[in-house]
């Protein structure tokens, strides 16, 4: 997986290249200056910390003043970091900085409506892996800062059979078969299926999380009601906020949600730069 630091070094590379050729030829080297990063909008901040690198990489001596971190709300108006250091790095960093902050921050925001609309109820709001190539750390860290938790990093660090497996291995009871056979016995085994046949198949052999994927509330329901606590129940597959709720009611344990990464629009954030 990916450092930040590598993230950003890679994001800097693609935006700077071989050198800055507008601000490296209107702004001498030793000029300094001051930056503000400033909300345009209400948003919940997030990636505070990766901007920052940005900037650290330019110049390790550059300096930072911020009263808010990540998970704090931010009005229109507000700055939510204040820099000093050479004006070519500020420059520089400005697009790259701001990218970082302005997504990140959109998901957080993003996020955190779906959290208010489940608050109270006793169901846990993940993520998937449908994340942005190369970005998978960051957008992650984002939903925990929204106030959801992630599903599975990858495909490295949690069992999930999904359908291509069932269909290669020949149905439900031999992929579980096969795969017991080959994890450790700590590893918690989690299948997905689309109807009741399945769910039936899953809890028989063992599963210990089953994954609706793409049912309706009806059969959701009825899929809940026949596990009855002997596995934990997922949904997942075109949840959108429309029928958030209905599922929190329905008794599954975990809400998977494609779209907390996927839609997640960037808020708008600016910089303003100053020369001494």
């Amino acid at each position: 997986m990916y450092s930040v630091q590598h993230i950003v070094e890679t994001a800097l590379k693609e935006d700077i290249g071989p050198g800055d050729i507008t601000t490296n030829n209107l702004v001498g080297p030793d000029r300094r200056g001051k930056g503000e990063i400033v909300a345009k909008e209400s948003l919940l901040l997030a990636g505070l910390d990766v901007a920052k690198q940005v900037f650290v990489c330019l110049d390790p001596k550059i300096h930072f003043y911020s009263q808010y971190k990540d998970g704090n709300t931010l009005k229109d108006g507000d700055v939510a970091l204040r820099i000093e250091g050479r004006v070519r790095d500020l420059l520089a960093g400005e697009r790259t900085a701001l990218n970082f902050l302005q997504h990140l921050s959109g998901i957080a925001t993003h996020v955190r409506s779906y959290c208010d609309m489940l608050e109270g109820r006793n169901v846990r709001l993940v993520d998937t892996r449908k994340t942005t190539p190369g970005w998978l750390v960051l957008e992650k860290y984002a939903v925990r800062v929204g106030g959801a938790y992630n599903h599975r990093m990858g495909l490295y660090d949690g069992v999930l059979v999904k359908e291509n497996h069932i269909t290669i291995c020949g149905g439900v009871k031999k992929a579980i078969e096969y795969i017991r056979k080959n994890v450790s016995h700590l590893a918690k085994i989690e299948v997905e299926v689309s109807d009741m046949d399945g769910v039936k198949e899953a809890i028989a052999a063992g599963a210990e999380v089953i994954m609706l994927s793409g049912m309706n509330a009806e059969q959701i329901k009825a899929a809940v009601d026949f596990v009855d606590g002997r596995a934990v129940i997922e949904a997942s597959g075109r949840i959108k906020k429309e029928n958030l709720m209905a599922l929190a009611d329905s008794g599954v344990d975990i809400i998977s949600v494609g779209e907390l990464t996927q839609t997640a629009r960037w808020v708008d954030m600016t910089m303003r730069v100053s020369a001494s």
